[in-house]
């Protein structure tokens, strides 16, 4: 039924339609934010990223075929390439990382090792080639399926699972010795 929705707006835009825009827009904008910020690892470029998809979808509607794909899996594909863009141009130091300071109350240990963990991992995902890191973003923090992921990548379901299945490894491997120094091996 969304999808549903959701073509019709895209219809609406590529008539002119400013208030079907702004829905799509309230309805997948954060998203395509979260997206944009998982793949690049930088909230300032993300937002950029997503308003720059949402101009491509308002320039563009008229060239969306339902028929090929569904209205988020065409979103999902400009943002993921725009943020795979980005990725390969030449950055400079992030602010974000440098103002970064440790909470002084220290928490259990738990939260603590959590804390460390999800770091880690965000380290692994973060150093993965550019399209390994979409992969594993679109299909494991997104949740969408592997066909859905396959085709904002533009790719047959069989190469989509065989990027994943590099990213995860490449990932796993990164968080191996660490687990390995914890006295733990996964």
């Amino acid at each position: 039924m969304e999808n549903d929705v959701d073509e019709g707006l895209v219809a609406q835009v590529a008539a002119g339609d400013r208030l079907a825009f702004r829905r799509l827009m309230e309805r997948h904008m954060p998203r395509a934010v979260r997206v944009a910020q998982r793949v690049t690892g930088n909230a300032a470029d993300a937002d950029d990223i997503a308003q720059e998809a949402f101009l491509r979808v308002w320039t563009r509607a008229g060239s969306f075929d339902p028929a090929k794909a569904r209205f988020t899996t065409w979103l999902y594909r400009i943002v993921t390439n725009l943020a795979i863009d980005q990725r390969r141009r030449p950055s400079h130091a992030e602010l974000e990382l440098a103002a970064e300071v440790a909470d002084g109350e220290p928490g259990p240990d738990a939260t603590l090792e959590a804390r460390e963990e999800r770091r880690a991992v965000d380290a692994a995902i973060a150093a993965l080639p550019a399209r390994q890191r979409a992969a594993v973003v679109l299909f494991h923090m997104e949740g969408l399926s592997g066909r859905e992921a396959a085709a904002v990548l533009d790719l047959s379901e069989k190469a989509f699972e065989s990027l994943l299945i590099r990213g995860r490894a490449a990932v796993k491997a990164a968080c191996r010795p660490r687990a390995e120094t914890a006295g733990r091996v996964p």
